[in-house]
């Protein structure tokens, strides 16, 4: 009992501050169950970014800059030198902005992408507005971000994404390159906010030891498959 409960004590302490970031036509009211969530889980210090405005009206790096500050807003409030970084749709884009940009990278420990478009979405073309555009496969924006060598140093990467989805086209977009990855298959792209599965497999990403330790789920048989 003693044991367990040292171990508990030291997973508590070790959990970082962790920053969440909506997507488009979202809020920071959105992100309430993953807080919560988190909350439940242990986590002591979980932020909400509220990025302005939220309509794809501004740049990607504009936003970006918001959640550079939210960032170093909550490093300086609890004393951290690092945290953690949970990002839906256009804000997984944003942080990863952040990351590649503006330094961010020097001060995120684990990044967790949730249904981002980091190719681009055809989606984009709908809206002609500077984030949209920033969103579309192909832009320049993206073009950029992916020709880093090097895009985000140590910081540790995941992807959550579902194939299913109807925002992120292709949903394939929402892979990045050398993520620890894991496909849920959620129908409705706001839903992945809500899923349990995703919402289990982020507390799994900020806690597992080594990133080595997120393995995708196990494959569900089909009916009739021996």
């Amino acid at each position: 009992m003693k044991n367990q409960s040292r171990h508990a004590t030291l997973a508590s302490r070790e959990r970082l501050p962790v920053l969440l970031v909506h997507g488009i036509d979202d809020d920071a009211r959105s992100l309430a169950p993953l807080a919560d969530g988190l909350t439940r889980a242990g986590f002591q210090d979980v932020h909400r970014v509220e990025l302005k405005p939220n309509n794809g009206a501004a740049p990607i790096s504009v936003l970006a800059e918001q959640v550079a500050e939210a960032a170093n807003r909550l490093r300086a409030r609890t004393g951290h030198a690092r945290i953690d970084v949970v990002a839906f749709s256009m804000g997984a884009l944003v942080s990863r902005y952040y990351l590649q940009r503006l330094k961010g990278r020097n001060h995120v420990r684990r990044f967790v992408s949730i249904s981002g478009p980091h190719a681009g979405t055809l989606m984009g073309w709908l809206r002609a507005n500077p984030g949209a555009r920033d969103m579309r496969p192909g832009s320049e924006l993206l073009r950029g971000l992916a020709a880093d060598e090097s895009p985000f140093g140590d910081v540790q990467v995941f992807t959550l994404w579902t194939p299913l989805d109807l925002m992120i086209l292709p949903a394939r977009s929402s892979q990045l390159a050398g993520a620890r990855e894991r496909t849920i298959p959620v129908v409705l792209h706001p839903l992945m906010l809500r899923d349990e599965r995703v919402l289990r497999s982020v507390r799994e990403a900020l806690t597992v030891e080594r990133p080595e330790d997120f393995p995708p789920p196990p494959v569900t048989p089909s009916p009739g498959t021996p």
